[in-house]
Formats: C-alpha cells, structure tokens, sequence
C-alpha cells in the first residue's frame, strides 16, 4: 500500500512536550539498537479496543527514524520529502539559508541545476543537495587552508 507524504513542505515544529517524548522514544530506541545491532526489527503498535499490531521496520527506516528523533528532541523542525522532489526557488533558498535572489543568480550562472514550467523555476531536491555538498566541501577546504596560514605566521589560532 503506498504512503502519501505530507503535501506541503511544511516542517514539523515539536512542542515541548513532543520534544520530550522524541528524547525518551530517541532513549528507547538507542538502546534497542545497542541491544540488538542493525537487524531488520518490528514495531508493535497499541492500537483502541486493546488490539495489536506488527509492522516489519528495516534498518534503513530505524536510521532515518533516528536521526528525526534527535532533530525532534532538539526542538529542531522536521520535513520529510523524496529526494525526486522540486522546490519552488523560495523551498530551495530557505533550504539553503539565503536569499531567493541569490539562489536565482546560482540557478542563472548555471551552478545549480533547474528547469522551468512556464516563467516558474523548479529545482530537484537532489541537485540543490548536490551543491549544498559541494559548496560545504568548498568551505570546509578554504577553513583548513586559513587554519594552516595561521599556524604558519604564528597567528595562535
């Protein structure tokens, strides 16, 4: 049966109650999979009137399962979207924590990949997580050689 995902790109923003119970699911799980290792498990569900059920969770959802617990005890907001889905310039420049207008210059000089419908853009997830990668790399790479210039001339850093 296929799951639809929430059509809005919307995030889950956790109360602080939500919060807490993330952490103690987030404590629960952690130590289930200490436990148990990374095996295929199942999740029983209490359900009304006093039934049960069982559902199969790979390895795969109990990490992604995971790691939206820690965003959610944080306080942290959560989308969840396929990485075949198109942003809007607006989605994909709040993705990236700038502005729409210098997201649509990166789109015009051709560093990120888009298409258009009509006058609108829209870029796939994927390649904006591609440059967000790349451009990450990049900063990462100058942060190293500017620690290695102030070893160098005895800067203290």
């Amino acid at each position: 049966m296929p799951v639809a995902l929430p059509s809005s790109l919307e995030p889950v923003i956790p109360t602080a109650e939500a919060a807490q119970a993330a952490e103690a699911s987030l404590r629960d799980l952690a130590r289930f999979r200490a436990t148990y290792g990374l095996r295929q498990a199942s999740l029983t569900l209490d359900l009304e009137g006093g039934q049960r059920a069982s559902i199969p969770i790979t390895t795969a959802v109990l990490e992604l399962l995971q790691g939206i617990l820690v965003q959610m005890a944080q306080g942290n907001a959560v989308t969840l979207m396929p990485v075949h889905a198109e942003l809007t310039t607006q989605q994909a420049a709040d993705l990236l924590n700038v502005s729409r207008p210098f997201l649509i210059e990166r789109l015009e000089r051709g560093e990120i990949s888009f298409r258009k419908i009509g006058t609108h853009r829209r870029i796939r997830l994927a390649d904006l997580m591609a440059y967000k990668h790349a451009i990450d790399q990049h900063r990462a790479a100058d942060l190293d050689e500017l620690a290695a210039q102030s070893q160098e001339l005895g800067m203290g850093y």
